[in-house]
């Protein structure tokens, strides 16, 4: 109770600024050609990019929305908006891509439906990272019912010096249908999948007075409810799993639990459902106009590394990004260092299916595969890090990840020479070994890089050219050369 009147104090405490009635009304129109000469798609011409795109070597989207703000008074505001898309060589052919309402109340949101949101709670350059390792940039969004504090709040009586932010949200998958066109021969998939997450994120720290922040967090994420289905040989399917999808299922996915009689019998002694999140960190230093942020993210599946239960922290992304005082060379500049390869070690041992029942070894995690869910994807991309390429790349119609022990080095960099004028380059480096249980005959090697310049000329209000080369080279994806052209307008008015 103390921690609800402490957080409604926070809010009520947030200045309220002389505010009058406006709204805006504003629109996007967006198309976008990709083409290249391998297999598959240059990887930095797909990730990152909200699944507009595919891993397909030559696709292409139309896209276009608008969106609706208005401010009223005593701090409520409200918002809508509706983008639709459709496109050539991609998972679809016509989709909705964002259609939501949001109803805000001074740092308070309750947002409903579909919408593109980056990375959260863990802040970083989305322009030049690699990305997050939960939930991020990289696929369609999952359409939710989600309240959130997105900015930091000051906790009062305090002096400023400790802040908090954090989100809850229930939704559900969109890509059964998907799921069930893309399966192969015998293979596994699901349906009607269920979406839950939450985080809570603090900050210490007084910016004016110590030129040294420090925020730290939790983000936890879960896959619940649901059908599983093989796919048989003359193409139609066969129910396996029958998951739980009552009311009860929506609390053990709040607080993760074993499963009650009516679940499978190994989330009958396990949590239930995919159940995975990230131990988050960040240390923001300020030396005049020289930002210097260094960020950890430990990601850990069910109890394995939660809490250092098999020694020290092994799997993560590691980040540093410098961002120098203005100038016209150099914006920013970043660096990544990614692994999953150890996994919590590679012996499993569950005494519920063995034969000493008093024993526990919970190690092969597996990352972001799931015997039940199949993969942490949707759309057949990673809704983590899209250096590990989901199931989109398997030839054999399996909806799982090929390789989820990997370790990988990225790095950024973006400028902006003058105000039409914009580049970014990324570059990324990157081995597999496969899973523990089907290893890879031997470490597959890849290389990932994008060169992107963005036109926004002046003399053409709302306009905006962006090109971009890129090239992967290896052995795991394969070799492509290739470039997208992405031309688009917005604009808008006050009503």
């Amino acid at each position: 109770m103390k921690l609800y009147q402490t957080l409604l104090l926070s809010i009520l405490a947030v200045p309220a600024a002389a505010q009058q009635p406006e709204q805006t009304l504003t629109y996007r129109a967006e198309a976008a050609v990709t083409v290249s000469d391998g297999d598959y798609a240059p990887l930095w011409l797909t990730a990152n990019r909200y699944g507009m795109t595919s891993n397909e070597s030559k696709n292409a989207y139309l896209r276009a929305g608008i969106a609706w703000n208005k401010t009223l008074k005593h701090d409520w505001r409200i918002a809508a908006g509706l983008d639709l898309a459709g496109g050539k060589n991609l998972t679809s052919n016509f989709w909705l891509q964002q259609a939501y309402a949001d109803i805000s109340w001074k740092k308070l949101t309750l947002s409903l439906g579909s919408k593109e949101r980056s990375g959260f709670p863990l802040e970083k350059n989305e322009q030049l990272t690699s990305g997050w390792m939960v939930e991020g940039p990289n696929t369609r969004p999952v359409p939710q019912i989600r309240a959130e504090i997105r900015d930091y709040l000051d906790i009062p009586g305090l002096g400023h010096w400790l802040a908090l932010k954090g989100h809850l949200a229930y939704g559900w998958f969109t890509d059964g249908s998907w799921q069930e066109d893309f399966a192969g021969t015998n293979q596994l998939y699901a349906k009607k999948i269920k979406y839950h997450s939450k985080s809570l994120m603090f900050r210490l720290g007084n910016r004016e007075k110590l030129p040294l922040e420090f925020e730290f967090g939790l983000l936890m994420a879960t896959q619940f409810g649901g059908d599983q289905y093989r796919k048989l040989e003359d193409g139609s399917s066969k129910l396996v799993t029958d998951m739980p999808d009552g009311l009860k299922s929506y609390w053990t996915a709040f607080f993760p639990t074993a499963g009650g009689e009516d679940a499978p019998a190994g989330e009958q002694v396990n949590v239930e459902g995919n159940m995975l999140g990230s131990w988050n960190f960040a240390l923001n230093y300020y030396c005049g106009d020289w930002t210097i942020k260094a960020q950890l993210e430990h990601y850990f599946e069910d109890h394995s590394q939660m809490f250092w239960e098999y020694g020290r922290w092994k799997d993560g992304q590691l980040g540093i990004e410098i961002t120098p005082p203005r100038n016209r060379w150099i914006t920013s500049v970043l660096w990544e260092g990614l692994s999953t390869k150890d996994s919590s070690g590679p012996i499993l041992y569950d005494g519920f299916w063995g034969s000493f029942s008093d024993l526990q070894m919970s190690g092969g995690d597996s990352y972001y595969n799931h015997y039940i869910y199949q993969a942490w994807q949707h759309h057949g991309l990673g809704m983590g890090n899209p250096l590990l390429p989901g199931p989109l790349y398997n030839s054999d119609g399996s909806i799982t990840f090929k390789s989820n022990r990997m370790r990988g080095q990225h790095i950024g960099l973006c400028g902006d020479p003058t105000g039409e004028w914009s580049w970014r380059i990324l570059a990324s480096y990157t081995r597999y070994w496969g899973t523990y249980a089907a290893p890879l005959d031997k470490v597959r090697k890849q290389f990932n890089g994008l060169a992107e310049v963005t036109y926004s000329p002046q003399w053409a209000k709302g306009w905006k050219l962006r090109v971009a080369a890129a090239m992967d080279r290896g052995n795991y994806l394969g070799n492509s050369t290739g470039g997208m052209i992405t031309l688009s307008k917005t604009g808008g008015f006050g009503l």
